[in-house]
């Protein structure tokens, strides 16, 4: 008998979506709690239908991440009359590239995902109103955040941000403390919040409720984000959703032999995953909404020198997704430490980090994958081996030492700086789903600290 995902109920009050849905016995549950918006007053203005079309989206793709159980058929239920053809499209090829890597970590390279067993008639989008603040701001606490608000506070644009917690990252409050402490050097016009409260991604399931004994689990954490951020855009009327998706992201971690594919970690924050769900959206769901990062014209190692005027800020950042704010044993805390200490002051590393992270066992490993000498850089979001490679000469520069220094000196001993300054620190102005009007300054920004980290890295790197 075939293994069918079933989204089997749904509800909203004033700012609560709920939803439930079943894998074979098992069933979940996942909450979105708003802070301040009034799902029952954008029923009165908007009309029953938009509300539930938008829960719709927002109840797949939050679901979408029990197909790492690896269901036959999939359904969704009370909400099916909006599964239509253009949906599938999109829903099929964001299954197809975020869940590349656990199809590669399951080794099922011929998986392509359930079967849909709905199908619906295409409706129109509608149009927002307009309100008075354009920009909401995504804000997950990190230096990738820090950037995006900073060049848009010294582009005089207004912008309100969006915060969220997850079950899967910790105690909720603790999260919002955390990106609470970020906000406060940062100007945002109103902080938005969002709880996601879910039992699936937290639960014993790989153990007690896996009858296809998959491995691993996976979720479109991005795209559900984006989704689950629609209804502050009918409340407040924002006209962009700005991300903070570097051009690094673009890349794969590798490409898998077995299918001749590139197997992305960061597919959902690539150009391509941008252009994908702002095209969806505006056809779809809200015409005059544009969702785009800001960011996407540049890589990780000219983010990492935009920092270098925020000190005062940079001490609340936090990018671990095992224990906030830093667990310093996994990828992400690696491969930040490395470039903190390459692009900012070693002290102000060392009050946020507290050790050296090249010495750590666990950590041996990161570094290796990041710097390109095993069969993949690291399933995180991280940028490409040359971008670390530039920060481990500039950190041995420092005089920063280290087990991992050393495997970094042994295996890289000549290295062509030039060709990587030109790659890593060049501005792609064309390169993002932004409107120019809105990317004009932070753009004008953008070349101005590459100018000047060009200048420093060639002193450095090439003399």
């Amino acid at each position: 008998m075939p293994y069918l995902l079933a989204l089997t109920r749904y509800s909203y009050t004033s700012n609560k979506v709920f939803f439930e849905c079943s894998f074979d016995e098992s069933k979940f549950t996942t909450s979105i709690w708003y802070d301040d918006i009034n799902l029952n007053q954008l029923e009165f203005e908007y009309g029953k239908e938009l509300v539930d079309k938008l829960i719709f989206h927002i109840a797949a793709f939050e679901i979408n991440k029990l197909c790492s159980l690896k269901p036959d058929q999939i359904s969704f239920g009370p909400l099916s009359r909006f599964c239509t053809s253009a949906f599938k499209i999109l829903w099929i090829k964001v299954f197809k590239e975020v869940w590349g890597q656990w199809r590669y970590e399951n080794n099922l390279p011929n998986y392509a995902g359930p079967e849909f067993l709905d199908s619906a008639l295409e409706t129109p989008a509608i149009s927002a109103k307009t309100g008075d603040v354009g920009v909401l701001a995504f804000c997950g606490g990190g230096k990738d955040s820090l950037v995006v608000l900073k060049l848009l506070e010294s582009s005089d644009e207004n912008y309100s941000s969006l915060a969220y917690s997850h079950s899967i990252y910790g105690e909720p409050q603790k999260q919002h403390t955390l990106i609470d402490g970020l906000l406060d050097t940062c100007s945002p016009a109103r902080r938005h919040k969002q709880w996601v409260i879910e039992d699936f991604t937290t639960s014993p399931v790989l153990k007690l409720g896996n009858p296809n004994n998959v491995k691993t689990l996976c979720a479109a954490e991005t795209p559900a984000s984006i989704f689950a951020a629609l209804p502050l855009v009918l409340a407040f009327g924002y006209s962009y959703l700005v991300l903070g998706h570097e051009k690094s992201a673009d890349f794969g971690n590798m490409v898998w032999d077995k299918t001749g594919e590139t197997i992305n970690h960061q597919w959902g924050k690539s150009y391509e995953a941008e252009l994908l769900l702002n095209s969806y959206i505006k056809a779809n769901l809200i015409d005059n909404v544009q969702v785009g990062s800001i960011l996407k014209p540049i890589h990780d190692t000219l983010i990492f020198g935009l920092l270098g005027s925020h000190e005062k800020s940079i001490v609340h950042t936090h990018s671990c997704n095992i224990n906030k704010p830093w667990c310093k044993r996994c990828a992400k805390c690696a491969y930040v430490w490395i470039n903190y200490m390459a692009f900012l002051p070693i002290d102000l590393v060392d009050q946020m980090f507290g050790e050296n992270l090249l010495n750590v066992e666990d950590n041996q490993i990161w570094f290796k994958q990041m710097l390109g000498l095993d069969l993949h850089t690291p399933f995180e979001c991280v940028g490409q081996p040359e971008e670390a490679q530039i920060a481990f000469e500039l950190a041995k520069l420092k005089g920063i030492k280290g087990k991992a220094m050393d495997v970094y000196t042994a295996n890289f001993s000549e290295i062509d700086f030039a060709p990587l300054i030109d790659r890593y620190l060049a501005v792609d102005e064309h390169h993002s789903a932004l409107p120019s009007e809105l990317l004009k300054k932070p753009l004008s920004q953008m070349y101005k600290v590459s100018a000047k980290v060009r200048l420093d890295l060639i002193r450095l790197l090439l003399n």
